[in-house]
């Protein structure tokens, strides 16, 4: 049988990697948004894990996107 799991590449790895930093912290600070955090403004954390998202949609290609 099949793996139904996909293979993941660099990019996508990288922000998997980002996703459960976030959801870490969230944990930590016991908010279910980094929107609901009072650190939201400057936060590393947060600012890495979109910069994956970005990363990952471009695959590493640069860009914009519209939304």
């Amino acid at each position: 049988m099949a793996s139904a799991e996909k293979s993941l590449d660099r990019w996508e790895l990288a922000r998997e990697e980002a996703r459960i930093k976030v959801q870490s912290c969230q944990k930590e600070h016991a908010v279910k948004s980094c929107m609901a955090c009072d650190k939201v403004l400057g936060c590393e954390i947060r600012a890495d894990y979109v910069k994956k998202v970005y990363e990952s949609m471009s695959k590493g290609q640069g860009g914009g996107f519209e939304f």
